[in-house]
């Protein structure tokens, strides 16, 4: 029994590996700095979505919050 297989099939990993490996380093960065951008916008509009009557200010609170969560910090 091989205990490192991967329960969930890729299909695609080869093809995205192969595409991380003909990127220069800066669109790596490039690419991790947009996906984390995406990430963030989209649990925002997720948190607005969970909590329609916050105000704005209550609802940045509530993304610090639960970012610091995160990141292991007690802010």
């Amino acid at each position: 029994m091989n205990m490192l297989r991967d329960p969930k099939p890729r299909p695609n990993h080869r093809k995205y590996i192969d595409i991380l490996r003909r990127m220069t380093p800066q669109e790596r960065i490039d690419t991790a700095i947009e996906l984390t951008e995406n990430a963030r916008y989209l649990f925002r509009v997720g948190l607005r979505e969970r909590h329609p009557n916050l105000s704005d200010e209550e609802l940045h609170e509530l993304y610090l919050k639960q970012m610091a969560k995160w990141h292991n910090r007690n802010y």
